[in-house]
């Protein structure tokens, strides 16, 4: 079968290609998924790149442990092992496992939720990481609750996306902050206010938030901790920095910091689940969440999208189509 990829650790356009890889074999508690569209995202080029360099124990240390890219996916099943229960073939899914890039994927059952009929292939794989990043973020970190006024700084991106639209299915008064070019897609995602932060600085002024989520940012903790109100949280979502904590260093700062303020300073790691997995499923089937799809390329241009979300310029997802 077709597959990306990943011979070495360095710019996607020099590490990935299309290769010819054995088709998987579901082991008993295993689905096999005809892959139809894989996302890509900021996560998969620091994969691609080997960093943080603290990382590159998970990643392989001189060279990629896993040998196909790709985390999320959508799809259908095609085959499933004897002591699986939940899913049958004909299925349409969405979920996320190492390897996604390819035609078929073998996933354990856990790894998938049923792909909600109203969102296509494409969409559907855009959630099954930003978005379960998204929800941790806003539910569980944020504990965002109705009326809470939630400031998104990187509102536009592929977690940004999903977490104005989910505050906003929580009840909360989201502002999202996002480049000039992206104001029109953070409005679209049902924030109520945007601000460009080409114009104008987020963080000035004398507006307060209860919930401040910082995605893949690298502003100061005291300056975000300004704009929270008492008893506020402030949630960060990876960060940007030097080549080996990629921004780590800032968040363990802040958590430490945190029991000595009055407000809450959390580093989100998120934790792909099936529960949260069908939760996603559960909100884009009623409506209130619709994954943010940039575009879609063929699967010959997987390497230069896999470039492209990495530069941080991200307007939503982009989406690798596989198979039509």
């Amino acid at each position: 079968m077709r597959a990306i990829i990943h011979s070495a650790f360095g710019a996607p356009r020099d590490v990935l290609a299309i290769g010819d890889v054995d088709r998987p074999t579901p082991g008993p508690a295993e689905v096999l998924v005809r892959v139809r569209a894989s996302a890509v995202a900021k996560g998969i080029w620091l994969i691609t790149q080997g960093l943080p360099y603290i990382a590159r124990p998970a990643y392989g240390l001189r060279a990629p442990k896993q040998p196909v890219a790709g985390l999320a996916f959508a799809g259908t099943v095609d085959a499933v092992g004897e002591a699986v229960t939940d899913f049958a073939v004909g299925d349409d899914v969405f979920g996320y496992h190492a390897g996604a890039l390819a035609e078929f994927v073998a996933v354990p059952p856990d790894a998938l939720a049923r792909k909600p009929d109203r969102v296509s292939f494409e969409e559907a794989a855009a959630a099954p990481v930003s978005g379960l990043a998204a929800l941790q973020a806003v539910r569980d970190s944020g504990k965002v609750e109705e009326g809470h006024r939630v400031l998104v700084i990187g509102a536009s991106g592929g977690v940004g996306s999903f977490a104005v639209q989910i505050a906003r299915a929580y009840g909360a008064e989201v502002t999202g902050v996002a480049s000039t070019r992206n104001l029109a897609l953070v409005r679209s995602l049902g924030a109520d206010h945007a601000i460009d932060y080409t114009r104008e600085d987020p963080l000035a002024g004398e507006r307060r938030y209860d919930v401040v989520i910082d995605i893949a940012g690298n502003r100061r903790v005291s300056r975000l901790r300004r704009v929270l109100a008492p008893g506020g949280t402030l949630v960060m979502v990876g960060g940007t920095g030097g080549r080996w904590t990629m921004g780590f260093g800032r968040t363990v700062r802040g958590m430490l910091l945190s029991p000595f303020v009055r407000e809450r300073i959390v580093g989100l790691i998120s934790e792909p689940n099936p529960r949260d997995l069908r939760a996603l499923a559960v909100l884009m089937e009623a409506g209130k969440l619709a994954p943010a799809v940039e575009r879609t390329v063929p699967f010959t241009a997987a390497a230069e999208a896999v470039e492209e979300a990495g530069s941080g310029h991200a307007s939503g997802t982009i989406v690798v189509r596989v198979r039509e």
